[in-house]
């Protein structure tokens, strides 16, 4: 039973160490991942489904830091939740569905997006990802939050119905 347990503990650390401080690494690579991660759906279920943001898609919609890199002045008008992930890592690939599940829950309300690290740097490194998933917060008004690690689909939609949509009183 010692044995079973200590080798259950070594699983797990090495699974959550796979998805920590390795953004940019190329191990894993090989991992299928069957999800589309071109940047632009390009169909009439847009919006069903999460965006793929590239650094110029995210200057555009979400937020300017290179003309306001001291302020955060969110451009969209809807909130947004930001998914940065890798292919390659297990624990953003089981978030995935329920991104595309936030998706479709909130069309119209919350616009999802994500940011495939490993392709936007850049991005990563402006919000300090240092491991993944981390998921952004962002109300159309104010502060965004990021949450680090992967969450129960119930966590994500308590954040953002007490966080992203809440009505002013």
């Amino acid at each position: 039973m010692k044995r079973l347990s200590f080798l259950f503990a070594i699983m797990l650390t090495v699974t959550l160490i796979s998805c920590s401080n390795v953004i940019g690494s190329t191990e894993g690579d090989e991992i299928n991942n069957t999800e589309n991660t071109n940047g632009d759906e390009g169909n009439s279920q847009d919006e069903l489904k999460p965006e793929y943001l590239t650094y110029d898609t995210f200057l555009e919609k979400v937020w300017d830091f290179e003309e306001n890199p001291q302020e955060w002045i969110y451009e969209g008008d809807v909130p947004c939740v930001i998914d940065f992930y890798a292919d390659w890592c297990r624990p953003c690939r089981m978030v995935a569905p329920i991104m595309d599940d936030l998706a479709k829950e909130y069309n119209g309300k919350v616009k999802i997006y994500k940011i495939d690290v490993d392709k936007e740097k850049k991005l990563a490194s402006v919000f300090q990802v240092r491991s993944i998933p981390a998921v952004l917060f962002s109300p159309t008004e104010g502060k965004p939050m990021m949450q680090a690690g992967a969450l129960p689909k119930d966590q994500y939609i308590k954040i953002i119905e007490e966080n992203l949509l809440i009505e002013s009183k």
